[in-house]
This record gives structure tokens, C-alpha cells and sequence, in this order.
């Protein structure tokens, strides 16, 4: 038998809006640091981009998992004890 995966689907379309937005950015920056290379700029602009699209990603996972949680314990489902430690493992797969 099957064991049932353990998860959460965000439903806060603001939250979700925000997260893609994110995301989205990140992915433009990471296309800016495409375009450095090629163009051979100095390595520590390119850290700087690198590291700005790490951040942004970084920040979209903590949201997307903090804003999970929120929903979690609001709901207050059956299994909201073991979808919160998922999302705890999850948040710690990030530190």
C-alpha cells in the first residue's frame, strides 16, 4: 500500500502573486548574469548579480513556505501536525 505524500498547496493568491513576482525578477537577473559573462565583465559584478538572484529565490522559498505554515495552522486540518513538520524540514533544507 501506498503512503499518502504529506503537503500544502499555498492558496493566498496575494502570496502567490508576490512569490511569482519573485521569481520572476530572479529570473531576469539571472538572464543579466548570462549576459555578463558573455561580455566579459569583472567577476565581482557578476558575484553580486549571482548573489542577488540567490537572494530573491531564497526569499520566494521562505515565503512560499512561512505563508504555507500561516495556512496551516489556520486551517487547522487533521494533519496540520505533519504537514507543519514538513514544512519545517523543508525551511531547513534552505539554511
Amino acid at each position: 500500500m501506498a503512503t499518502k505524500k504529506i503537503s500544502h498547496v499555498l492558496s493566498d493568491e496575494d502570496q502567490i502573486i508576490a512569490i511569482s513576482k519573485r521569481i520572476k525578477r530572479a529570473q531576469g537577473q539571472l538572464g543579466a548574469v548570462s549576459r555578463m559573462l558573455e561580455e566579459g565583465r569583472s567577476c565581482d559584478e557578476i558575484v553580486m548579480q549571482m548573489s542577488a538572484v540567490s537572494k530573491a529565490v531564497n526569499t520566494a522559498a521562505f515565503t512560499l513556505i512561512s505563508s504555507s505554515l500561516k495556512e496551516c495552522i489556520l486551517e487547522d486540518k487533521s494533519n496540520s501536525d505533519a504537514v507543519a513538520a514538513q514544512l519545517q524540514k523543508l525551511f531547513l533544507s534552505l539554511a
